[in-house]
Formats: C-alpha cells, structure tokens, sequence
C-alpha cells in the first residue's frame, strides 16, 4: 500500500470560488471532484471584502427554507491546512463547520465546509448595498463553477442575478 492510498480522505462542500476546478487545484491539486449536492436550511451571502477578489465573498448562513447548491470534492485529510489558509482561517475570516449535504440521489453525506466569522443581515442578493457587493470577476468564477459542476440551470440562473460591483479586475489564480 502506498501513503497516497493510506491517507485519510473527506469530503468539502464548495460553493464559491472553488466550484471551479482551476480555482480549488490553484491550492489544492489533488482535489477530485467527486459530485454536487444540495445544503438545506441555508442561503447564499456575501461579506467580509477580500482584497484577492477586490469585492466581497462568498457565505452561507442558516435560513429555513433555503438552499445552496455546490460541488463536492474529495480531499486528503492532510490538504486541509491549505483550503484553511485560503480560506483565511488563521486570519478569523472564515471558521470550518461540518454540514449535511444532500446528493441528486437523497443520500446525505457529512461535508466539511466554511462560514464567515463575521454575521450579516441577510439581504436580497439582487439588491446589495455597494459594500456587500461581489467583484464581476469573482461571480463570474462562481458561475463557471457552478456550470463545469453542473448544478442545475435555475440555481446557475439565480446566481446571475447577484449583483456585483463596478470593480474592473482579472483574478490570476498564480499569486494567492
């Protein structure tokens, strides 16, 4: 048996950036995408300013009723310590919180995932305040994921109509 066989493996429910495979390997390259699934009681926000992103992130928070759909990927235990770095763990940006994810097939799966520390009112991501906003070029990631995850067209379809702010800005994934 060799060590890559032996490690332990879980499973992180993304559902920002990290949707999208370039984005997840940029840190994470042994990262498998091992489906989608559905986070229940919860809903999409955006907070905190990230500096990379020159808008805000990406959350979730508890909310009855609601649903966040994201990508599952299997990780070696091990390569957590570098989604927690970029996720800003260390920096009190994000905290790591296991949830149940639900599959396209009704079975439900412990998932490792993030929240931000930070608490916001909840708001109709149609109408954000400017300082709440995220940058085109970080929804547009999203989006990208959500599309090469295959979650399905109504969800992709909401998340087009997050609006964003007027930041003009190319990500290089080579320089987080």
């Amino acid at each position: 048996m060799n060590y890559e066989s032996a490690m332990s493996k879980s499973i992180y429910f993304a559902y920002g950036s990290n949707l999208l495979s370039k984005r997840i390997h940029h840190m994470n390259p042994n990262a498998v995408r091992w489906g989608k699934g559905i986070l229940k009681n919860y809903a999409l926000d955006f907070g905190n300013y990230s500096t990379f992103w020159k808008g805000c992130a990406a959350t979730i928070i508890e909310k009855p009723g609601h649903e966040v759909w994201g990508a599952l990927w299997e990780l070696n235990d091990v390569d957590f310590e570098n989604l927690d770095k970029q996720e800003g763990v260390h920096l009190n940006i994000y905290r790591p919180i296991i949830v149940d994810i639900e599959t396209p097939d009704g079975k439900i799966i412990k998932c490792k995932s993030y929240q931000q520390v930070n608490k916001y009112e909840e708001i109709d991501l149609t109408k954000l305040p400017e300082d709440r906003r995220p940058s085109p070029a970080y929804l547009n990631v999203i989006v990208q994921g959500a599309e090469e995850t295959g979650l399905p067209n109504e969800y992709i379809n909401f998340l087009k109509t997050v609006v964003t702010n007027s930041t003009t800005y190319i990500p290089n994934f080579d320089s987080t």
